[in-house]
């Protein structure tokens, strides 16, 4: 027993020199793993072990930076610049789009064109179309990509464009899209020439374990035709009856078609993932030689925001932040996944108090018991704020939506939660237009429509246990 009880003091000792030893934890990821370590003592050394660490590794830190720093000496010209910040943006919102830059260097490009996608059976229909009609070459990412009607489509329309001579390249996650890889289907693909790759595989499970984090998974959506065309949005290469969990079907997603300068990005930003993923060397140049987007007259300024583990921490939610502290007079969010740090959480609430009209969005019913309670826990401070929550009904509202005053939208893979804060690699694109925010906020009010709204009195009557249940999860949100 005393043989026991000593291991027990050295590992629980040990684990908590480790945490104290890191720069990077905020004092409430400390204590969250402090009273794991104390409550569920040899579970949560084991637990700290697999899940504590968030660093994906030192060669991974390197390759990254030896990536970034190629794409800039090769296509600095298409990343933009610092100074359009000050001549594209209005003044009030600059500061986003300057904090925005500082993360991995795209800066806001004039000339982009955007449309809406009616629902996820409309961007299928589009997607295939662009890459039926494409020329030269087909980019594609998904985190979780499917054998169902909509992976299979996207595949097969893939698999024709190969077979007649355009360069395809595509990357799934190892987790998300596990199911594919080990499919005919993914045999297929790599048989018909497009050139396949996993980002981030279970292949070596024990040395993934030792020296990083086997639940750090490429969660980005990405697809880039012919440099011309790009999609950016919420939905995986997977049906809306998405029938993994299809309890919670119907998935309901957001997708925007791109044209113009930003392509470039988001196709800059497929390269470093295929480069990351694979090791090999992706001149990104003859791509815009052959296919150049040309800026659309008078079109609008955007740019793209990757995010990810080999990037610094912190870059997501303080770009919210600042998104948050722009706004004038309205700031409506929608997210599945609403488990926010203090930094986003303090700037919805100060948003709320200095008069912006705060709206959330939130699916009534979430695929992730742990993610309903914990963002069950910040409800009274929302609305005690001020902040005005619905609960969408229909299906699981999946979209991630941010308008900012009609003329300012973020969209792409980013959820407000602690595994896109910290964990995931996402993308996303920011935009500064009336016409395709207005489009984006009648969407929104679509779900609104569809949902039922939060009240405080409500949120005060639930049962004591019910809010020490939701207490409890948020309090060891770090940890999840």
């Amino acid at each position: 027993m005393s043989v026991i009880l000593l291991l027990h003091a050295l590992l629980v000792l040990s684990f908590t020199i480790r945490i104290l030893l890191r720069d990077d934890l905020s004092p409430p990821g400390r204590l969250a793993w402090f009273i794991v370590l104390i409550v569920l003592p040899y579970f949560g050394s084991a637990i700290y072990f697999l899940f504590g660490e968030i660093d994906i590794g030192n060669r991974a830190h390197k390759r990254h930076e030896q990536i970034f720093a190629e794409i800039k000496t090769q296509a600095t010209h298409l990343m933009g610049e610092s100074v359009n910040s000050s001549t594209l943006i209005e003044r009030v919102y600059r500061p986003v789009f300057q904090y925005a830059g500082s993360i991995n260097g795209f800066h806001p490009v004039g000339g982009n064109s955007a449309q809406l996608m009616a629902d996820s059976n409309a961007t299928l229909t589009s997607m295939v179309s662009d890459i039926d009609a494409a020329t030269d070459h087909v980019h594609v990412l998904y985190y979780i990509w499917l054998t169902d009607h909509t992976g299979t489509a996207i595949a097969e329309a893939m698999i024709r464009a190969a077979q007649r001579g355009v360069t395809c390249r595509a990357i799934a996650d190892g987790l998300g899209s596990r199911a594919l890889i080990k499919s005919a289907l993914w045999r297929r693909m790599r048989a018909a020439g497009i050139q396949v790759a996993v980002a981030l595989p279970f292949n070596n499970l024990l040395r993934t374990i030792i020296t990083s984090r086997f639940d750090l998974r490429n969660h980005r959506k990405i697809t880039v035709i012919d440099a011309r065309i790009t999609y950016c949005g919420s939905q995986n290469a997977a049906d809306p009856e998405f029938l993994i969990k299809k309890k919670y079907a119907p998935w309901i997603d957001i997708m925007l078609r791109f044209e113009g300068p930003v392509v470039a990005q988001n196709q800059l930003l497929f390269a470093s993932d295929w480069m990351q993923t694979t090791g090999q060397f992706l001149n990104v140049i003859p791509f815009e030689a052959k296919t150049k987007s040309e800026p659309v007259i008078p079109g609008f300024a955007a740019q793209v925001m990757g995010v990810g583990p080999t990037e610094r921490r912190g870059a997501t939610p303080q770009l919210f932040s600042n998104l948050f502290a722009c706004a004038e007079q309205t700031l409506t969010l929608t997210t599945p996944y609403f488990v926010p740090d203090a930094t986003v959480l303090e700037g919805l609430c100060a948003a709320a108090h200095r008069g912006v009209a705060v709206t959330l969005i939130f699916p009534r019913v979430n695929d992730s018991w742990i993610v309903a309670a914990a963002s069950h826990s910040y409800y009274h401070k929302l609305l005690d704020a001020g902040c005005v929550i619905y609960e969408h009904r229909e299906g699981l509202l999946h979209s991630k939506t941010l308008t900012v005053d009609g003329k300012i939208s973020l969209i792409g893979s980013s959820n407000l939660d602690l595994r896109s804060f910290d964990l995931n690699y996402e993308n996303n694109i920011l935009l500064q237009d009336e016409r395709i925010t207005q489009a984006i906020e009648k969407r929104q009010q679509e779900y609104i429509d569809q949902s039922g709204q939060v009240e405080l009195p409500a949120v005060l009557a639930w049962p004591y246990y019910r809010r020490i249940w939701n207490n409890v999860i948020a309090t060891i949100g770090p940890v999840l």
